[in-house]
């Protein structure tokens, strides 16, 4: 046993020691009712050695002077607490059975009282002196008031007041618990809740406000950072849960406010052994492995330590920038990545029979609406017949599991965009009734972040010095950050039943407007909005469920709903579109009802075409 103690650690022992001299004395004063000539002053000193000693031997014991404890904290308090009254018991034993008692018999209880009292207050007293002098320096630290007073929030408040170099001295916390209000956390007064900041930062003179709460979602970012904005207060975040790894916050975890922050930060609750049990040890092919949504899919499939990842796009440097992202290199010869176009029905086939992935994650498309209302064939090759390709494929090589990304823009679609991925909806739907595994899509709105997505178009337009372009005042869209949506998609593909669409909960829809003017606080610039009208084929508010489809449906996961998919015969879509041109067919095939009407057409066109050539 290593019986080395520190000098403070000595000091506390011989003060220790000490306390039980003085609480002795005292107790005999009382005893005695303050007439010190009946005290046995002799006894009463070898008493108090007896009791000195045995203090140093039961802390030593016990570990009180072997620094496992901070001075002053709540472990050290309650092993002080254990040693004296474990001491007290000893002395009250000894006096007990002395032939001739030290002390009066009362004098050993009242002691220990006495002694623990004056233990205890001079270690609360030395962590507040210590306290006081790690404070940041009331003249230059930045006045903060932190939002949010639970756990994070005090130990944020700990951290800014346990570091001079800090730089941040909380004066106020605000929290919209009522049962907090009037409390002091550390020292620091909560003055209310998020109606109040304004009146809290006169009150205190506060410069910036700390949202002090991981799991806030968009909304409550965006409510509590305009109240500070209009308060005249700058504002800083803590990241997210998903993005601490660890039990623990400080003021090194802060870090500015973004606009993902505003719009997209909320708490994806995933169960790692679903997900666990069909992506780990099993061959993942992701298709459009480059873009927004299929780097991000590789990425957090790898953290899952799959048997083989095998990345496909037909963009090689984006095949670069995931391979890089994910193992830190990207040579580009391993099998891993693999430059191919879903149009090339041989080629995927080929891949797919020479590979043989366990699950496939289909997120190959063309996504910009405004270019597929130009080109409509280009989105009936890619995210129509593309998406048969990969489908025809994967079930000639087996595939357990066949994960379709689809889009918000899919239900009751009026965009070559929507009427091409949910005609891909209809197809997986068609192959789940008669492949040997689970077949299913998964619907979202917008990421942030993705390439050409509304979030980069302004933060360019706005660091261009240019107006930001607006379709509509009124205009509103789903958002969700790309790492949220993925764990979702992961997660919906572990409960998805066969031929479903399983709708992500893409929370409340936000004027795009708003986004825009949020943008400009968050950059500190400022810029003109200009209104350019809604373009060929977009909504004003964009929907998640189509007319007819049960909405909310969520039996296994509180953001996930199951919507049901009319089926497609690839055979009749083709025979459509042979007839009718892929424009029309896009339009026709889009719902089971346009279909159906749609086939006596086809029918009559066949039987016409041999008189017509006769």
């Amino acid at each position: 046993m290593d019986w080395r103690v520190s000098r403070r650690r000595m000091f506390l022992a011989g003060w220790d020691g000490m306390a039980w001299v003085l609480g002795l004395v005292t107790s005999c004063w009382l005893r005695y009712e303050f007439d010190v000539t009946q005290i046995d002053v002799p006894n009463l000193l070898t008493f108090s050695a007896v009791a000195v000693v045995a203090q140093v031997v039961v802390g030593l014991a016990l570990h009180l002077y072997r620094g496992r404890y901070w001075v002053g904290s709540i472990d050290e308090a309650l092993s002080l607490t254990g040693v004296t009254a474990l001491v007290g018991v000893l002395l009250f034993g000894l006096n007990l059975m002395a032939t001739q008692a030290w002390v009066p018999r009362s004098v050993p209880l009242m002691a220990t009282l006495v002694a623990l009292a004056v233990t205890v207050l001079a270690r609360v007293s030395f962590r507040r002196y210590r306290d006081h002098r790690s404070r940041p320096n009331r003249s230059s630290a930045q006045r903060v008031i932190v939002f949010g007073a639970g756990d994070a929030g005090l130990q944020l408040v700990r951290s800014m007041l346990s570091d001079s170099a800090s730089g941040y001295l909380p004066v106020a916390m605000i929290d919209d618990d009522q049962r907090a209000w009037g409390r002091r956390l550390a020292g620091v007064p909560v003055l209310g809740g998020r109606a109040d900041i304004e009146g809290a930062a006169g009150a205190t003179r506060a410069e910036l406000l700390v949202i002090a709460v991981p799991s806030a979602d968009g909304g409550t970012v965006r409510d509590v950072s305009q109240a500070a904005l209009e308060a005249g207060l700058g504002v800083k975040v803590l990241p997210p849960l998903s993005e601490l790894f660890r039990p623990w916050v400080g003021f090194s975890d802060l870090r500015d406010l973004d606009i993902v922050d505003l719009l997209g930060r909320r708490q994806v609750e995933t169960d790692i052994t679903e997900i666990a049990g069909y992506l780990s040890n099993r061959k993942v092919l992701v298709t459009g492995a480059g873009g927004s949504i299929g780097s991000e899919l590789c990425r957090q499939i790898h953290e899952f330590g799959p048997a083989e990842l095998i990345m496909l796009d037909r963009d090689e440097s984006a095949l670069h920038s995931v391979q890089l992202s994910i193992y830190g290199s990207a040579l580009l010869d391993s099998p891993d990545v693999i430059l191919a176009d879903i149009r090339d029905r041989e080629v995927i086939n080929e891949i797919f029979l020479s590979r043989r992935p366990d699950v496939v994650f289909h997120a190959a498309a063309l996504k910009h609406l405004p270019m597929l209302q130009q080109y409509p064939v280009e989105a009936w090759k890619t995210n129509v017949l593309g998406t048969l390709n990969v489908l025809d494929a994967a079930q000639a090589a087996r595939v357990d599991k066949f994960v379709n990304i689809s889009t918000d823009k899919a239900a009751n679609p009026i965009s070559v965009l929507g009427q091409s991925k949910r005609i891909g909806e209809r197809l997986v739907a068609h192959t789940a009734g008669s492949a040997d595994g689970s077949y299913l899509s998964v619907r979202f709105g917008n990421v942030l972040g993705s390439r050409g997505s509304v979030i980069t178009t302004f933060a360019e337009q706005l660091a261009s010095g240019v107006p930001i372009t607006v379709t509509h005042p009124d205009v509103t869209r789903f958002f969700m950050t790309i790492h949220e949506a993925v764990q979702l998609v992961i997660q919906a593909a572990a409960i998805g039943a066969p031929g479903e669409a399983l709708v992500l909960d893409m929370g409340q829809p936000v004027r795009i407007v708003d986004v825009a003017r949020q943008l400009m606080e968050v950059a500190g610039k400022s810029a003109r909005i200009v209104y350019t009208g809604l373009r060929e084929g977009e909504k004003l508010h964009e929907e998640l469920f189509g007319d007819g489809e049960e909405r909310d449906r969520r039996p296994l996961h509180p953001a996930i709903s199951h919507v049901a998919v009319p089926t497609l015969d690839p055979l009749l879509m083709l025979d459509v579109a042979a007839v009718t041109g892929a424009c029309k067919a896009l339009v026709q095939l889009t719902d089971e009802t346009t279909s159906s009407h749609a086939f006596p057409a086809i029918l009559a066109a066949r039987n016409s075409v041999p008189a017509s050539n006769s």
